[in-house]
């Protein structure tokens, strides 16, 4: 192909990204015909794919572009280097990656990176009035008081449930989750689009500071199997949230916390309640130091050792990789209109008040 036609289907992939990126954002009737009826089905076909295979092809896939890109960047360099030879050769690679990266992203944005323009999980559940003329001050009270409230709640909740708990086997836990996704909510790919899979990447992923990703690319979610198995429930619930269509990092914790709670089952309420405990006591610690120590005093013996292992894994895993590979994924969800990081820890809000909202709403959890 000619480098003019290359130029002319860039051109057009652009503008396809473009219509769809602007369909999303401003036809709500778009978005939820796509997470209705277009997503749902790509995730099954993906998962029909690639479910039972041992091993993440996601993985196997990022570790093919890896080389690929670096392949392209030596050849760049070669090009470069004797410019007047391979301009012409410079010009045909630099164009047949930019088509690549653009049909990429529009692949993305099709089979799930669409799901990001959805109304927020807790403003479909639990819509609720904005309170009128309080000012900052009064609401930085009520937000201490909030904090407090719940991180007092979740406290008491790791003491009743500490007693039941028991740590099983990864298998066994995403077995459970999906029969869980399968009672509990009205997800459209329930059936056949959930399953997670342990990541090939597991030291290279303690270092960056993830405990799972889901790959859009194959419709597989991965889980960090360094991470200690009292976190597990709630990271795999987390995970497959993103397999049922929910995008947002805040709304896949919402939803993780509230299958797990919902859930007759000890092991998946108390990891929960400490993942929940974890964001409620930094955003408390930020705000009132003290405060936030004083509600870590009153934790159970098995949750202050649990805590002190993860403590363990940060001191030997995190450093400047953690801080450099955080900073892109904080720039990749402001990229896809969410609020960077911190989007994680908006769980807690929405948590506290799904928790005073839950006991007025008995059916299946929604997922829009």
């Amino acid at each position: 192909m000619s480098v003019s036609k290359k130029l002319l289907l860039l051109l057009c992939q652009c503008l396809l990204v473009w219509l769809l990126v602007f369909s999303f954002t401003q036809s709500p009737g778009f978005t939820s015909y796509y997470s209705l009826h277009i997503y749902p089905i790509v995730q099954e076909g993906k998962s029909f794919l690639f479910r039972h295979i041992p091993f993440s092809i996601g993985d196997a896939l990022y570790i093919a572009a890896g080389l690929w890109l670096v392949v392209t960047l030596v050849r760049w360099v070669y090009y470069i280097g004797k410019f007047g030879v391979h301009k012409d050769r410079l010009l045909s690679s630099v164009t047949n990656t930019a088509n690549i990266v653009v049909f990429g992203y529009l692949f993305f944005l099709l089979s799930w990176g669409g799901n990001y323009y959805k109304e927020p999980l807790a403003k479909t559940w639990m819509p609720r009035k904005q309170a009128k003329n309080s000012k900052p001050d009064e609401r930085l009270k009520q937000y201490r008081a909030d904090l407090v409230a719940f991180t007092r709640f979740l406290t008491n909740h790791l003491h009743r449930t500490q007693h039941g708990y028991k740590q099983s086997r990864h298998t066994h836990v995403n077995e459970r989750a999906i029969a869980y996704y399968r009672t509990y909510t009205d997800c459209r790919v329930k059936e056949n689009g959930q399953h997670i899979k342990s990541t090939l990447f597991a030291p290279l992923l303690l270092r960056m500071g993830v405990d799972g990703y889901y790959n859009p690319f194959t419709g597989e979610g991965q889980v960090n199997m360094g991470q200690p198995a009292f976190m597990m429930p709630f990271l795999i619930c987390h995970e497959m949230a993103h397999q049922a269509g929910i995008a947002a990092e805040g709304d896949a914790n919402l939803m993780a916390y509230a299958l797990c709670t919902r859930a007759n089952d000890v092991e998946f309420q108390y990891s929960a309640y400490l993942n929940l405990w974890l964001y409620a006591y930094n955003r408390l610690y930020r705000l009132d130091s003290a405060a936030a120590k004083e509600q870590e005093t009153t934790l159970p013996q098995l949750t202050r050792m649990q805590i002190d292992t993860l403590q363990e894994i940060y001191r030997k895993y995190q450093g400047a990789m953690t801080e450099y590979t955080t900073d892109i994924y904080d720039s990749y969800l402001r990229m896809q209109q969410q609020e960077g990081i911190k989007s994680y820890g908006n769980v807690v809000k929405d948590a506290w008040h799904y928790e005073q909202w839950k006991d007025r709403h008995n059916a299946p959890l929604h997922i829009p």
